[in-house]
């Protein structure tokens, strides 16, 4: 039992990583295409090489009734196409600049989906939730911009990318608590293979409605090989790697064990990017992911 949980730890920890990895080093270096590309992109390559492994998932298309449909339409819309393109237009808009500020600021996704679920769900959440999300979300903004206020002009992309990565945050929050339903009904492995295909669906309309279609004639092999890359790391082996160490361990390891997506987003940052923190930032961050964890854990021990 031991054996089985070290490996369900280090699944979750390495696939922590990987997000981290993925957030400051991968994706910030497709900034040169359209985001509307990179996002259809970021799912149809995974979504092909998933084919590969989850064929027989095709099977569930004669068994959904229409609210499947509509659930798995709506987790695509949110934890697909609508989340990715808010957190890759982020990432895009500080341009190598503020990365590890934009991928914390992902980690406020537990506040709005106990939210929603507490609306649309029926969760109860108790006034500890309120305390700690208040810190998350005041905390979040020092690690924004420190001590200072915020220049409408010069601080004009960093106020924009807080806010699309706000965006992703909610979106993200509103497919789990989307996910949540699907998964009760359906296999992790189903609920991701369907997640990917009809997110492949929507990025392709909305790529041909934006006539960015042609984009591929300024893909190098450079973007290629970076497509491929997070296809099989952050795309899709990143998330089973999750889920299958969320079988083997407590809700409590598995929250400690996701600290290594923040702590490895500042640390790749700082050693390839050469970006750091203030000290304000660095304290915040700190305060922020620890509220988050709270919130988090006592959602997890409710259960």
């Amino acid at each position: 039992m031991n054996r089985e949980k070290y490996i369900g730890a280090t699944a979750i920890i390495i696939a922590a990583i990987l997000w981290g990895f993925d957030g400051v080093v991968l994706t910030p270096r497709l900034y040169d295409l359209n985001v509307g590309f990179v996002v259809f992109m970021l799912h149809i390559v995974p979504f092909v090489i998933m084919n590969l492994f989850l064929f027989n998932q095709y099977k569930y298309l004669k068994k959904f009734s229409r609210k499947d449909i509509l659930l798995f339409l709506a987790i695509a819309f949110f934890g697909g196409a609508l989340g990715t393109l808010a957190i890759v237009k982020a990432l895009f808009l500080v341009h190598f600049q503020h990365l590890s500020v934009v991928v914390l600021l992902q980690k406020l996704q537990p506040v709005f989906a106990i939210t929603l679920a507490a609306v649309f769900l029926k969760e109860k959440i108790g006034k500890r939730f309120y305390y700690w999300a208040i810190i998350a979300v005041i905390a979040s903004y020092f690690l924004t911009f420190g001590w200072h206020l915020p220049h409408i002009t010069t601080d004009a992309n960093l106020i924009q990318a807080a806010i699309w990565a706000i965006v992703a945050a909610f979106s993200f929050g509103s497919a789990t608590v989307l996910g949540k339903k699907a998964l009760s009904k359906y296999p992790y492995y189903t609920t991701n293979f369907y997640r990917f295909g009809f997110t492949s669906i929507l990025m392709l309309i909305f790529v041909l409605l934006t006539n960015r279609l042609g984009e591929f004639s300024n893909v190098t092999s450079t973007h290629w090989l970076l497509f491929v890359i997070i296809a099989i790391t952050t795309g899709s082996g990143a998330i089973f790697l999750f889920y299958f160490g969320l079988n083997k361990v407590k809700a409590i390891v598995s929250t400690i064990c996701e600290l290594f997506f923040p702590i490895s987003a500042v640390m790749f940052d700082y050693l390839i990017n050469h970006n750091s923190l203030s000290a304000i930032q660095i304290f915040s961050g700190i305060i922020m992911v620890m509220a988050i964890v709270q919130i988090s854990y006592k959602r997890k021990k409710a259960r």
